[in-house]
């Protein structure tokens, strides 16, 4: 359901609602909030919320000014996993300056603009996730362990599957905040599971992709669990990836002209994506690690799609396409938004594909690679506000000289992403 600014307001009042939780992301994608009073809502929604930019990871490229979180009250929604007595609500925020503009760093907001963009071409697009995660066990005083939750394979059953309860308590919990999965199973790691999300508006699905993560994360520590989204937490087992399906509709008076276009027009968004899928490579495997994961275990590397189930980067089928390379440490709503760029790019050149399952590029071998390859995108630099840029490639190569003069690699990778990813 989605409430108006002055119906949460009464929702509060009938619903013994004490705190309302602040939510955004950082650079990375990182969930971050601050929690107020409900009673402060109301001056919320019109001054905004202030946070200190300089602590958050890429919001010091605000250069020391004021940062305001404004709550988008169409997000609003219950934590179930919080006391039903004193309850707790959410909302998404985008940032603003005290100005009132927005602030260049406010990812929610790039998706936005990418949006808008799209409408005014004529195009809606529709994305969906899938998005795989992996349990461990945990010791005696609760600390996660590298020792996977259960030795089950795809799609198996219990009690070799000893995962099933905790995917059912995330999907029911995903339920009651208004959000529907497709279906959850367990994967073909130890551990591993994977949970679907049906196709939605870009910014609903960049929403729902946190709020899962959100959920499998609290729903596990409720079970005794770890769950992780490290790309590749074990070297002998597979990664875990996101899949994202995306479809587009084409604004038309004539729907059977439109449909007869269909298939060419996923063809060119494709080709889009394709065209740049190297430039954004820092986007969608934004870690160190995530380089760890391609071309393992089905993981694409190599630029191809195909119509069938294979190690391609988009996969073409029914009409629908899907991105395969991406992962769940990604911030969702640069990922969406530069998918949606690109996208359009295909369409307005009428790109056309390459032929099926013929390779026209590599992803980068490593963080590094892909953070010099979008330095030097004018794709990338199109879209991405200098600081921002600036930033997010400083941090990358950071990152990758520190993993590279590390004595002991795979120590490096577990300290920094095993325990908070």
């Amino acid at each position: 359901m989605i409430y108006s600014e002055s119906e949460i307001l009464q929702y509060i009042d009938e619903n013994d609602v004490k705190f309302v939780k602040l939510t955004f992301c950082d650079l990375n994608g990182k969930m971050k909030n601050i929690s107020i009073l409900s009673s402060e809502l109301a001056v919320t929604f019109e001054r905004g919320a202030r946070i200190t930019a300089k602590k958050i990871e890429g919001f010091e490229t605000a250069e020391g000014k004021d940062l305001f979180l404004f709550p988008d009250a169409q997000t609003m929604t219950v934590l179930p996993w919080r006391p039903q007595q004193g309850r707790v609500i959410r909302m998404f925020c985008y940032i603003k300056y005290a100005d009132g503009t927005h602030f260049e760093g406010d990812s929610r907001y790039f998706l936005k603009k990418a949006m808008k963009k799209a409408v005014s071409a004529g195009y809606c697009f529709r994305f969906g996730t899938a998005s795989a995660f992996t349990l461990f066990n945990t010791d005696e005083k609760g600390m996660p362990t590298k020792i996977p939750h259960d030795l089950a394979g795809y799609c198996d059953i219990a009690p070799d599957d000893r995962g099933e309860n905790i995917r059912r308590d995330v999907c029911l919990t995903l339920e009651q905040m208004g959000i529907h999965t497709i279906s959850s199973r367990h994967e073909s790691g130890c551990g591993q599971h994977e949970i679907d999300f049906n196709p939605s508006s870009a910014l609903k699905a960049a929403d729902t992709f946190l709020s899962f993560k959100s959920a499998v994360k609290s729903v596990a520590e409720n079970h005794g669990v770890h769950a992780s989204f490290m790309p590749k937490p074990l070297r002998s087992e597979c990664g875990n990836g996101m899949h994202i399906s995306f479809n587009i509709i084409r604004d038309s008076d004539f729907l059977e002209d439109a449909e007869q276009g269909h298939d060419e027009l996923i063809g060119a968004s494709a080709a889009g994506i394709m065209k740049y899928m190297r430039d954004f490579a820092v986007f969608t495997n934004s870690i160190v690690n995530s380089y760890t994961r391609l071309a393992e275990f089905s993981s694409p590397r190599d630029v191809k799609w195909s119509s069938i189930e294979g190690e391609q980067i988009i996969r073409i089928c029914g009409g629908n396409a899907m991105l395969r390379a991406a992962d769940c440490v990604c911030n969702p709503y640069y990922v969406f938004g530069l998918m949606i760029y690109a996208s359009l790019d295909g369409i307005e050149n009428s790109l056309a594909l390459p032929p099926e399952n013929e390779t026209a590029g590599r992803l980068p071998e490593n963080l590094s690679e892909a953070a010099d390859i979008a330095g030097g995108s004018d794709f990338i630099k199109k879209y991405i506000p200098e600081n921002i840029l600036s930033y997010l490639l400083n941090t990358k190569r950071s990152e990758w000289k520190e993993y590279s003069s590390a004595y002991d690699r795979e120590a490096f990778e577990e300290q920094k992403y095993f325990y908070s990813l």
